[in-house]
């Protein structure tokens, strides 16, 4: 993904509001297999994590984006945005 995509993101994501939220129990099968349904939905999705979550948001979004073939577009504080492209058809329309 090239910077220009990623801030195209970014902006997109500035609108949407987290649909999920990642609590004390972390990620767990159940927690990831929502998200992938999330993705396989709708191209981006964007995550809160709570307070009383210890885990670092960086490396759940990582782990996240792994399991679900997904990229980060970005943490900022406690919010995770991911992006996935749809098999069907573009949603999304990416600068070039």
């Amino acid at each position: 993904m090239t910077s220009k995509q990623r801030a195209y993101l970014k902006g997109l994501a500035m609108n949407i509001d987290p649909i999920l939220n990642i609590g004390k129990s972390s990620l767990t099968p159940e927690f990831t297999q929502s998200v992938n349904e999330a993705l396989e939905a709708r191209e981006l999705v964007k995550i809160s994590v709570l307070k009383n979550c210890l885990d670092d948001p960086r490396e759940m979004a990582s782990m996240i984006a792994e399991r679900t073939k997904s990229e980060v577009v970005q943490v900022i504080g406690r919010k995770i945005v991911f992006y996935r492209p749809s098999k069907e058809h573009k949603k999304i329309e990416l600068p070039k």
